[in-house]
């Protein structure tokens, strides 16, 4: 059993804790907050320890009454790694100002730069690359989805040129504070975005191969994907194949009633799946069309979920605990209850 501390037990970092308390080979010794909010109250309710991120908000948990067991210093020795999920660009900072001083693995979010760790993490393109290494970044959610998606028509045909339009969601569903309200938002003004070079961080080959542009819109509820990617040759039947194959990836139908973003999330509901979480890519089956080799599809991305499995791969790689990647994504899947 690894030690794994959660620092920073937010949107992200709960559901890695779950993730990683479900696994029978790593266990949470505990998790960060800031603040002494209702995530710190149900994280003890959950049974983690929970440590103060700042020494010096040590006692604003305790005038809150909360059982707090100490700051992050009180058990940085003790663990084996630290999944940082603390927002954007506190995570480098708490790489170089304790992970480093304390020679203990880390790995970062999507929401920091690349140029900071020593590499970027998909469980099926770099694990191997990951392998043993002790500063990673678990790329963003819609890295992830297209990394997913990329690696299963790779797994069928020659991709020569991919171009991919991502429509993001404003906010996630409990943020208050972004938008926007009322208007379609170029994110960034600028083409290419950054998108494609993130992608390009976990795959290397798809240099010069791969151009983004994005929007941001009025949901909160999940991206969507509409790719565009020319092959060498294949067809429906062979990417429908393909991605049968791939982990973390699936079809849906609108023939089903699946179609919107807002009945994908129905079905997470009528999984069961706890926060309706959707930690796989869904592809919608009618969108896949090839025509003279160029493939097209739509796909939708949970932002809050799909990277939690990958966070638990890139702890099972960075402490050289399995050597196959599609063992650790087929042990970490089956705890976590995922279709595939």
């Amino acid at each position: 059993m690894v030690k794994v501390l959660i620092n920073g037990y937010g949107s992200i970092g709960k559901r890695v804790a779950d993730a990683v308390s479900k696994q029978d080979d790593m266990e949470v010794v505990g998790v960060t907050k800031t603040k002494p909010d209702f995530e710190a109250k149900m994280a003890i309710d959950k049974g983690y320890e929970l440590f103060a991120a700042v020494p010096e908000r040590k006692k604003l948990f305790e005038e809150k009454g909360l059982d707090i067991s100490g700051t992050i210093f009180d058990v940085i020795e003790d663990v084996d790694i630290v999944v940082d999920c603390a927002p954007g660009g506190i995570g480098a900072e708490n790489l170089e100002n304790i992970y480093k001083k304390y020679n203990v693995k880390a790995i970062l979010q999507g929401g920091e730069k690349a140029k900071y760790v020593e590499d970027n993490f998909n469980a099926l393109w770099s694990y191997d690359r990951c392998y043993g290494k002790d500063y990673i970044r678990v790329v963003s959610c819609n890295t992830t989805g297209l990394c997913r998606t990329l690696y299963a028509v790779n797994s069928t045909t020659d991709i020569l040129k991919a171009r991919v339009v991502l429509i993001r969601r404003g906010a996630d569903p409990n943020d208050i504070k972004r938008g926007p309200i009322n208007a379609i938002v170029p994110n960034p003004p600028t083409v290419p975005s950054h998108h494609g070079p993130d992608v390009v961080s976990v795959v290397p080959k798809f240099e010069g191969k791969i151009i983004t542009s994005a929007f941001i819109v009025p949901t909160t509820l999940m991206h969507l994907h509409s790719l565009m990617i020319e092959t060498t040759g294949t067809t429906k039947d062979d990417i429908l194949d393909a991605i049968e194959k791939t982990p973390r990836v699936f079809t849906v139908s609108s023939e089903e009633g699946i179609t919107s973003t807002a009945t994908i999330i129905e079905f997470a509901r009528d999984l069961g799946r706890v926060r309706y979480d959707l930690n796989e890519i869904a592809i919608w089956e009618e969108s896949i069309n090839v025509v003279d080799n160029e493939l097209f599809l739509i796909q939708a991305v949970h932002q809050e979920s799909d990277v939690v499995p990958e966070n638990v791969d890139c702890i099972r790689a960075m402490l050289q605990m399995e050597d196959d990647n599609l063992k650790s994504i087929e042990k970490t899947n089956k705890a976590m209850g995922l279709m595939k």
